[in-house]
């Protein structure tokens, strides 16, 4: 099985080897995300998105289309559960990775918690949103522990795929969108333009939640007053790069990405957590350069934490799942410890910026998170 594929400092893709055969995985066993954590049950919805005033920046002959996943607090966990990936996906993100060691749909056949088109809590524009954006080569579904227990907690989350930046985005109509921008991975101005264009999908996509499409279940819950976003590896840092380009996110979280595109010098006022692996974030570590030029230009409030023990994966749903498929990323945190990880920080951030709660977890360190350090640079 080939090694990892480094698409530049920006990503890194998911690579795996098999578990050792003292711990096979039983042939009935099912991948499952784990479950959410707050009192609400959560509900979704898959949304279709055409922006017909602008072509798409990797196939410029048709329209910028998007695929987002819409989870929200519903009044009931009954109902059939959302498919966690196509078997078209799930094929495409086994063969990218090198991986054969299990079947190509097993993706697929993921158990998530969400109910297709539940009923929403009868609360009705009040709720927080939040954008969330994949890595690179990454599906949407990636980020949907995350999402998950987000909505548990009374969030609106909205996840974008960015089509022709993943493996496959699988359409409505059966249409399967490849890696279109992988054929340009290696020009010069690649990432300045993914990033740009992924801030520009964001915006259209809060345009549509906030107006056309409040109609839709979980979107007329939004309060359009209270929105941030938050990211992995490249879908991180553009969230910085898209709350810098549209004032109705208030704040943004970069989780495990390298700013490529680097934060101007007039700055940036919002609220923004950097949240990594320690191996690659902590000062003097390879990828922290891009975090320690943009931190004096962050004039708001304002965080650096690093993870010990975790690998780029473990902060997505593939460091849960992996493990279930018998498959080893080299983690010395396990898959549902980096789950809780993030999905505790990650809310911490949101619930202070959005909510207004105090979050004495991003204040120093923390006896229930002992992988955790505060980052304090001098500048």
């Amino acid at each position: 099985m080939r090694g990892p594929t480094f698409l530049i400092a920006l990503t890194l893709v998911l690579s795996a080897s098999p578990a050792s055969a003292s711990s096979p995985v039983p042939e009935d066993a099912t991948p499952y995300l784990p479950p959410p954590t707050g009192r609400h049950a959560v509900g979704t919805t898959s949304l279709h998105l055409t922006d017909t005033s602008r072509p798409d920046p990797w196939v410029p002959t048709t329209n910028r289309e998007l695929m987002v996943s819409l989870f929200y607090p519903a009044a009931s966990a009954r109902g059939p559960k959302k498919q966690y990936m196509t078997p078209a996906e799930s094929r495409a993100v086994l063969e990218e990775a090198g991986i054969t060691t299990v079947p190509p749909d097993a993706l697929s056949a993921v158990r998530t918690n969400a109910v297709v088109d539940a009923r929403p809590v009868g609360r009705r524009h009040g709720l927080p949103l939040v954008v969330l954006s994949p890595g690179y080569l990454r599906p949407r579904a990636t980020l949907s522990t995350l999402a998950e227990d987000l909505a548990s907690h009374g969030y609106v989350v909205v996840v974008v795929d960015h089509t022709h930046e993943n493996v496959a985005t699988t359409f409505p109509d059966g249409r399967v969108a490849p890696c279109a921008s992988c054929e340009v991975l290696h020009d010069p101005s690649f990432w300045s333009e993914l990033g740009a264009g992924r801030a520009r999908d964001v915006s259209f996509v809060l345009d549509q939640l906030t107006g056309p499409l409040r109609h839709h279940r979980g979107a007329n819950l939004v309060d359009a007053s209270r929105i941030a976003m938050g990211g992995h590896s490249v879908g991180g840092a553009s969230s910085l790069e898209a709350a810098r380009a549209d004032s109705r996110i208030r704040a943004a979280i970069d989780v495990d990405g390298v700013l490529g595109t680097p934060v101007p010098e007039a700055g940036m006022s919002q609220p923004v957590m950097l949240l990594g692996r320690q191996v690659n974030y902590d000062l003097g570590a390879p990828g922290a350069k891009s975090w320690l030029d943009a931190w004096p230009l962050l004039s708001g409030w304002k965080r650096w934490l690093v993870v010990a023990g975790v690998v780029h994966p473990s902060f997505t749903d593939l460091g849960v799942v992996a493990p279930q498929l018998g498959l080893d990323f080299g983690a010395d945190v396990s898959g549902e410890r980096g789950a809780a990880i993030t999905r505790a920080y990650v809310r911490a951030f949101f619930d202070l910026h959005l909510r207004g709660e105090p979050q004495p977890l991003l204040d120093g360190a923390s006896a229930g998170y002992p992988e955790v350090s505060l980052v304090e640079p001098s500048s």
